[in-house]
């Protein structure tokens, strides 16, 4: 038998324990109460959020997407049963080539339904992970910056060094292309633009604009993108006969 003492000291430490993890609701999101996802919910959110992380680590004051936490995911996404389908989220500036192109090579060879939202921003590599699901969506107000590859650090100048950057430039032409509805040559367009950034040379795609281009699907936000992506699975699954038997023999 447990005594008074033992038991209020449980209690203590039950309030303890309560308290501290208000505490750090509030100090992580400002607020004490977080929504959370049904248990048995048949989609996964993956965000893709501020400079996408390579193989060098960026400053503790830059908010980033690490490949190596993201890789790992998507694997796990594929092999989970229980999700159906994944929503990726992206508010990104760009970043790691590379690890950009590694992200966006994954999600497109997955075997379950994706969609993808660009809010804010999808600048950058930031664009073929966007284009890389099976639906795409922007909001209105978001934009998506297309520049050409730049190199950061030391360059040896050589031809080889060039010729190097202008192969890697069209892996991102050849994949984007591949998975949307804009041609090569537009996009090379709006990659070599001159005038429209102020320090750079591209394009500042914005919204419709995107969906005019070929580059992205559909303006919309949150909800149309929850609707497509289980619409999507529900066509995955097939025409069923009564809910929860096999499908129809035709």
């Amino acid at each position: 038998m447990e005594g008074p003492n033992k038991s209020q000291q449980n209690d203590s430490d039950k309030q303890e324990n309560k308290g501290s993890s208000l505490i750090e609701k509030i100090q992580q999101l400002g607020q004490t109460n977080v929504p959370q996802m049904s248990s048995d919910s048949k989609i996964h959110c993956l965000t893709i959020v501020g400079q996408i992380e390579g193989h060098m680590q960026l400053p503790p004051q830059n908010k980033t997407t690490k490949y190596e936490h993201v890789i790992p995911q998507i694997v796990a996404i594929e092999q989970n049963p229980n999700i159906e389908g994944l929503l990726v989220i992206l508010n990104t500036v760009g970043g790691d080539v590379e690890a950009g192109l590694a992200i966006s090579e994954m999600l497109a060879s997955l075997s379950k339904p994706t969609v993808s939202i660009v809010l804010g921003g999808g600048h950058s590599i930031g664009v073929p992970i966007a284009v890389s699901c099976d639906y795409s969506f922007i909001a209105e107000t978001a934009t998506m910056t297309i520049h050409p590859i730049r190199l950061t650090g030391l360059v040896i100048s050589v031809p080889q060094t060039f010729e190097y950057l202008d192969k890697m430039q069209e892996r991102v032409i050849n994949f984007v292309t591949k998975h949307s509805n804009i041609s090569e040559d537009l996009f090379k367009e709006l990659m070599f633009e001159k005038g429209n950034l102020t320090r750079d040379i591209g394009t500042n795609v914005v919204g419709s604009d995107a969906v005019k281009y070929g580059l992205i699907d559909e303006v919309g936000g949150i909800g149309q993108a929850m609707r497509k992506l289980n619409g999507l699975i529900e066509t995955k699954k097939g025409p069923t006969s009564v809910e929860g038997e096999g499908p129809i023999l035709q």
